[in-house]
């Protein structure tokens, strides 16, 4: 089974957004993949409306759910929907997460993952100062899924600085991990591919690495670099800067022989089960 990774360079018109997201899903379709990523915050760029985004996606009064539920539909593919600001389930006024979404080929919410680790850094660029948490609440748990192309782990862009997530998503099962991304061009210049890398070989997973590549408002400017890593650590398709799709198939023989070559999940002393539960973070 064919999987896609998807780069866009979105701005703050949404529907624009929406428009190009779909047509980029169009061209993983049609060339045979039956689960594509799409970057995290894919839908908007540069905005702070996060929570009016968020509250009116999760009564149903938004354009971004419908788009990307249409989409899975029509175009018969799973669909990891990057990012997008959502509250938590059954409480539509409590602080937004920053959400990746499973839809299945049906449009069907499969699983949701909330972010663990929020980016509060300052960074050498020309915006300077990040603070997601100013806008986001922390998630809570680990989550993996079973999709026709294997059984994956959910993970996001800043996520990638924390390895112990990655342990857990192994031991949950995990045989392709998504890691949907808006990382800056400074960090990303310094730290993006040895990160995916590293997390595809510890795991002997695929990574799959959807990006976001270009200037934005804000003004900020992402790294780009969407990648497919495969769990020897080898970058199997990868995407500069600007719009693109990137196709790679899993090779379920290779990565089960890797594994039995080297057997380092048995081999693990520095892991438990209760990494697999997050400790409840205050808001």
């Amino acid at each position: 089974m064919t999987s896609a990774v998807i780069q866009m360079v979105s701005q703050s018109d949404v529907q624009a957004n929406l428009e190009r997201a779909r047509h980029l899903l169009e061209r993983a379709a049609e060339a045979g993949a039956k689960l594509a990523v799409l970057p995290e915050n894919f839908a908007a760029m540069g905005r702070r409306d996060a929570a009016a985004i968020g509250l009116a996606e999760a009564l149903g009064q938004g354009p971004i759910l419908p788009s990307l539920k249409q989409a899975a539909r029509d175009l018969k593919l799973w669909i990891v929907a990057g990012t997008l600001a959502l509250p938590p389930e059954g409480q539509p006024h409590g602080k937004v997460r920053a959400c990746s979404l499973l839809l299945d080929e049906h449009g069907d919410t499969v699983a949701r993952y909330d972010k663990l680790h929020l980016f509060d850094v300052d960074v050498a660029d020309s915006r300077g100062r990040y603070r997601e948490s100013d806008d986001y609440a922390h998630g809570q748990a680990v989550v993996v899924a079973d999709t026709p192309v294997g059984r994956l782990g959910l993970s996001v862009c800043y996520d990638l600085r924390f390895p112990e997530l990655y342990s857990a998503l192994r031991a949950a099962g995990a045989e392709l991990i998504t890691a949907p991304s808006a990382f800056t061009a400074v960090t990303g210049a310094a730290h993006w591919e040895v990160l995916i890398r590293a997390r595809a070989i510890e795991t002997q997973c695929y990574l799959l690495a959807a990006a976001q590549g270009g200037l934005h408002p804000g003004p900020r400017e992402t790294y780009g670099h969407a990648a497919i890593v495969d769990p020897w650590g080898q970058i199997v398709a990868q995407q500069a800067q600007g719009e693109g799709v990137l196709l790679a198939q899993r090779d379920t023989a290779e990565q089960a022989s890797i594994r039995a070559r080297m057997p380092v999940q048995s081999h693990r002393r520095f892991f438990s089960q209760d990494a697999l539960r997050p400790a409840p973070i205050a808001e």
